[in-house]
């Protein structure tokens, strides 16, 4: 790092990357951005003091830490090699941190290829959703050692209300990993239980009325039931298509503990059904459309097509 403030560079602007991105620019750090085939976000960030650029190599060249929010693992690789790739730009004393939700195993990976070029990397995936990023409110869990995580530490906060440090490189991603596997077992016990409840004759309504309030109740809950309920289809913003690769994340790292987790297998399946019926795009709480259709029962909301 040279004297003076931290450069940021931003790769991933879309639901979680605008707003992480629009706070750290508005909170006073220089940041360079990389364009984008959704221009919205792009063009709000330049307006907002940003600076655009091509590619990932010149994102790197122009910033002291780099954070990725992509898809998962396959994309940051892609992103770190090649000839216009992060490693290409980067400085010794550069950071890249993944936001991403990824496999640690591959995370490991580039901390290694990246320390060759005097590098550091840190995962810090993320917690809550596109209303909390735009909020600056989000969680993040940090895997990098305690030198990393203070240096790291004021940036995230400008987008995180919960800075969490995990332990070194990966824990962040292991976390993730774990607290995902809870959430999406939410999703998949609340569908079924709900396709289960209509089977029977007991309206998602009334299944609510008992639900909500009651010891059962939480934040998710709340979320993932204003599909169903409502026809909110923007509540929760996370596809069905990364909730499953995720899930199969968990299912890599459980192998390789050597844990059998016969409930992460169900929950993964669960999506798997979604995605085989072609349901990649839609979000997390449409999994009960899926298994009601499974089911013979129709759940989708009333004011839909």
């Amino acid at each position: 790092m040279t004297d003076g403030k931290e450069t940021v560079g931003f790769i991933g602007l879309g639901f979680m990357g605008h707003g992480m991105a629009k706070n750290i620019v508005e909170k006073g750090y220089p940041l360079t951005i990389i364009g984008h085939r959704n221009r919205a976000p792009i063009e709000d960030l330049v307006a907002r003091g940003a600076k655009e650029v091509a590619t990932p190599r010149e994102v790197g060249a122009n910033s002291t830490i780099v954070f990725l929010c992509v898809t998962g693992s396959r994309e940051v690789e892609a992103l770190v090699r090649g000839p216009d790739g992060l490693k290409a730009g980067l400085k010794p004393g550069s950071v890249v941190v993944d936001c991403s939700t990824s496999d640690p195993t591959s995370s490991l990976a580039i901390a290694a290829e990246l320390a060759e070029a005097g590098v550091e990397f840190a995962d810090a995936p993320l917690g809550r959703t596109p209303k909390e990023a735009w909020e600056g409110t989000l969680d993040t869990m940090v895997g990098a050692g305690d030198a990393l995580f203070e240096r790291l530490k004021p940036v995230l906060s400008t987008w995180a209300g919960r800075v969490i440090h995990m332990g070194g490189t990966g824990d962040g991603h292991r976390m993730k990993l774990l607290n995902n596997f809870v959430s999406l077992g939410y999703a998949a016990l609340y569908a079924e239980a709900i396709a289960l409840a209509d089977k029977v004759g007991i309206s998602p309504k009334r299944f609510d009325a008992v639900i909500r309030g009651g010891r059962m109740d939480c934040g998710f809950y709340q979320t993932f039931t204003r599909w169903v309920l409502e026809g909110d289809r923007d509540a929760h913003k996370f596809t069905i298509a990364n909730a499953f690769k995720d899930l199969r994340y968990l299912e890599s790292m459980a192998d390789a503990a050597g844990v059998i987790n016969p409930i992460g297998n169900a929950v993964k399946n669960s999506f798997g059904v979604a995605m085989a019926a072609g349901g990649e795009r839609s979000y997390v709480p449409m999994l009960t459309d899926f298994i009601g259709n499974l089911n013979g029962v129709n759940l989708k909301p009333a004011n839909q097509p």
